[in-house]
């Protein structure tokens, strides 16, 4: 939680004044709220380490998709988008832009061995894992899920020849399971998925979005709770301005537009995590492991938003979503949300 040193009116004329990216910048919120990176995962192939922080510095190395590196230090830099000049030096040899580089953990688990009838969320919290037909490493590979990535988990294998424990998941965009290493997986306990500020009254929270500066705050009253720096909706796809409510959510979404993938913009995102969806069209506040480019537009139309912050949102706002539910649909109800462009 934080206070603004400013009030919400205030807040809200900054933005009808076109300066509040201005202001945002001063209080610097971005890296005061930031945890260090020690590790990151290279999201695209082609990418490069240079000498130096800047992208017309020499290029010592390309690297992989997927790649997973040390991160040894955060530097300021030539800027990847008006919000974002964050640098990663790599193992001390080199820098990397920040905004195409996913922080990641390699946090291994301890098997459990029970799973509710019902199921339970559970979070991948290695850099990335190979799931699987079946619970064996000799099985056929199904898709690749990523840190930070959430899977309703309906089941649990050991494989007493390959001493291996697996959790089965299920997708319910494919209407298949598949297997994950247990070590690989985080079960979410319940008390991560309580409502947060459950005395605070509807009409008191408010989520206020803004395109022009790239930013989300969550109010109560005039308490800022969240201040996060986001990527909304890019040419072609913009986020809709307007009033919204949070009416229909999920802890796990498997998004895909495969219609639109003839016309070279479709996606294929399993585990989407922490989604709080605000229209009938599937436009949501959401967490993102393809990018970490915050600050510049880049969804389909979405609020792309670190796990962390995403989850905030997710647990802050109504309707609540029970342990046990996948998905929670209840029009007419939720937490507002105001979308603007202070550009506008």
């Amino acid at each position: 939680m934080m206070n603004l040193p400013f009030s919400r009116r205030d807040f809200l004329k900054l933005s009808s004044a076109g300066v509040l990216g201005m202001f945002l910048a001063e209080l610097k919120f971005d890296r005061a709220l930031a945890a260090p990176v020690t590790q990151g995962r290279m999201t695209l192939s082609g990418l490069n380490l240079y000498s130096d922080p800047s992208f017309n510095a020499k290029k010592l190395h390309i690297f992989g998709r997927d790649e997973v590196v040390k991160v040894t230090a955060e530097v300021d830099g030539e800027a990847g988008n008006p919000y974002n000049s964050k640098w990663y030096q790599i193992n001390g040899e080199g820098y990397t832009y920040s905004g195409w580089v996913q922080p990641v953990e390699s946090n291994y688990q301890r098997p459990v061995f029970q799973i509710p009838n019902e199921g339970q969320l559970g979070e991948i919290t290695v850099p990335f894992s190979d799931t699987r037909t079946d619970p064996s490493m000799w099985a056929e590979t199904g898709y690749r899920v990523y840190f930070g990535t959430t899977h309703w988990v309906t089941g649990v294998s050991v494989n007493k020849y390959e001493k291996g424990v697996w959790y089965q998941i299920y997708d319910s965009h494919l209407q298949k399971s598949y297997h994950v290493p247990a070590m690989d997986m985080r079960l979410v306990p319940d008390d991560e998925l309580t409502l947060l500020s459950p005395d605070i009254p509807e009409e008191r929270k408010h989520i206020f979005v803004d395109t022009a500066t790239q930013s989300v705050t969550a109010f109560e009253d005039d308490k800022a709770v969240l201040i996060a720096r986001c990527s909304s909706g890019g040419k072609g796809t913009k986020t809709p301005l307007g009033d919204f409510q949070t009416f229909h959510k999920g802890p796990t979404i498997h998004m895909t537009n495969d219609g639109e993938a003839g016309a070279g913009r479709g996606y294929d995102l399993p585990g989407v995590p922490w989604v709080s969806f605000f229209t009938s069209t599937g436009v949501s506040f959401h967490g993102t492991y393809w990018h970490n480019d915050y600050g510049k537009p880049r969804s389909h139309g979405c609020v792309n938003l670190t796990p962390s912050d995403a989850k905030f949102i997710y647990r802050w706002t109504r309707p609540n979503v029970p342990r046990e539910t996948q998905y929670l649909y209840k029009p007419g109800e939720g937490t507002r949300v105001q979308i603007v462009s202070s550009n506008s």
